[in-house]
């Protein structure tokens, strides 16, 4: 599991050093390099079985509705392959770096089973607008079921 927040930068090219607790529990969990995948407006770096399981759910859901395709075409023609070189960092591609405005400053948060790579200043603004419903938002979540 991923937990905690780490601020960072990413470089001209696009290299980001990843936390080295992360990196060994992606190292870890498989042989394979990482999936990178964009979101709403922050990228997900997944270890790569993790990711098979994402692509197995979507492959099991109706490609007649027009949201999963959408989603599915979003999410996975987003992803890429990003492996972590000696020095311990990725190499974002530009078209990722692009859609979450990734400059320089950069936070990345563990999130459970996978990394979040945000644009610093947006990550500040989404956690302000979570704050403000933070309350709303913790009996949404302690009353929706558990599968």
């Amino acid at each position: 599991m991923f937990r905690g927040r780490h601020d960072h930068t990413i470089d001209k090219k696009g290299r980001l050093s990843i936390p080295a607790g992360y990196r060994n529990e992606i190292l870890r969990r498989s042989e394979h390099p990482p999936i990178l995948t964009n979101y709403k407006n922050y990228l997900a770096l997944y270890p790569y079985e993790d990711w098979q399981v994402i692509e197995q759910n979507l492959m099991a859901k109706s490609k007649l509705q027009p949201d999963v395709q959408a989603y599915t075409r979003f999410v996975i023609s987003g992803s890429d392959e990003c492996p972590i070189d000696s020095q311990g960092r990725i190499l974002v591609p530009p078209a990722l770096r692009e859609h979450a405005q990734l400059q320089s400053k950069v936070t990345i948060a563990g999130v459970l089973d996978c990394i979040e790579i945000w644009d610093t200043k947006i990550f500040e603004t989404t956690k302000l607008e979570t704050m403000s419903r933070l309350e709303e938002i913790q009996l949404s979540v302690d009353s929706s079921p558990t599968s």
